[in-house]
């Protein structure tokens, strides 16, 4: 498990890019049948991605958590972005398609991963915050999540927003999770950009062609830096970073809080006159 620590706002200013990419972009998360992850300090955000494909992977745990299993203090929201697989949780089966969701509160110890077809495999996308309370482990199918159509063709940032764990969904104690679909034409989300002083975020971007690459912009909106990323790919976002981004194409991405609340709405938006 990588481990990621905290930057301040002032040093970023200092970076170069690669230096931005070494401390804010996960990459290479995705290998056939291994787990892996990486540790943030940014509210001890653990992202990550497992594959399986001709083997059933478990949920180990890891020196950095001191814990017995994964899952002792943590929890957990999955949302596959591959084909259909399934996931087992303490003797019991779920099986998620493409961008259905699963929670997994504290206290879960057995949970395992596996494809339906090898040929074309599940892709779990996980983001783990630590947790003080265990709330149920919840399936929830992408068409019964909560959404949204925002934007539009003019501004070319006409996408659909889902939320799945959110304070008016599946429960948790300090995760939000929910994705973002660019509709065909635009390629702009999260405009006007905003930054939330009281939590944390991780984006991660998904059906994002080979051949093209979504500019995420990052930093204070008086000193923006950008990061060219590719599919399956993800960006730590701090609380002082406004997260936002343009691509060659439309794309999609999964965004996911840690912090203070559990309240969706609660950012500070920015004009775009106003970034530099």
């Amino acid at each position: 498990m990588k481990i990621i620590q905290h930057v301040h706002s002032e040093d970023f200013k200092t970076y170069g890019t690669d230096k931005i990419r070494e401390r804010f972009l996960l990459d290479g998360l995705k290998e056939k049948d291994k787990a892996n992850f990486v540790y943030s300090h940014y509210d001890r955000m653990v992202t990550g991605l497992i594959t399986p494909t001709t083997e059933v992977v478990p949920l180990g745990t890891y020196d950095i958590l001191r814990a017995d299993f994964f899952l002792e203090r943590r929890e957990m929201g999955v949302i596959n972005v591959g084909v259909a697989g399934t996931i087992e949780a303490d003797g019991t089966t779920y099986h998620l398609a493409k961008l259905d969701c699963l929670y997994l509160g504290k206290g879960v110890k057995d949970v395992k991963f596996s494809s339906k077809n090898a040929n074309e495999p599940a892709v779990f996308y996980i983001l783990s915050a630590p947790a003080h309370a265990a709330y149920p482990t919840t399936y929830l199918q992408n068409a019964d999540a909560f959404s949204a159509q925002l934007g539009s063709v003019e501004t070319a940032n006409e996408r659909k927003i889902m939320r799945y764990i959110h304070k008016d969904g599946i429960q948790s104690c300090q995760l939000v999770m929910g994705l973002t679909i660019l509709s065909t034409g635009s390629v702009w989300n999260t405009i006007p950009p905003h930054t939330h002083d009281r939590r944390m975020e991780v984006y991660f971007y998904f059906d994002v062609d080979e051949e093209h690459r979504v500019f995420h912009y990052m930093g204070e909106p008086q000193e923006t830096r950008h990061i060219i990323v590719a599919n399956h790919e993800a960006i730590l976002s701090p609380t002082w970073s406004i997260h936002a981004g343009s691509g060659t194409k439309n794309y999609s991405f999964i965004w996911g809080m840690a912090g203070e609340n559990l309240d969706y709405a609660d950012m500070d938006t920015f004009g775009v006159k106003e970034l530099k």
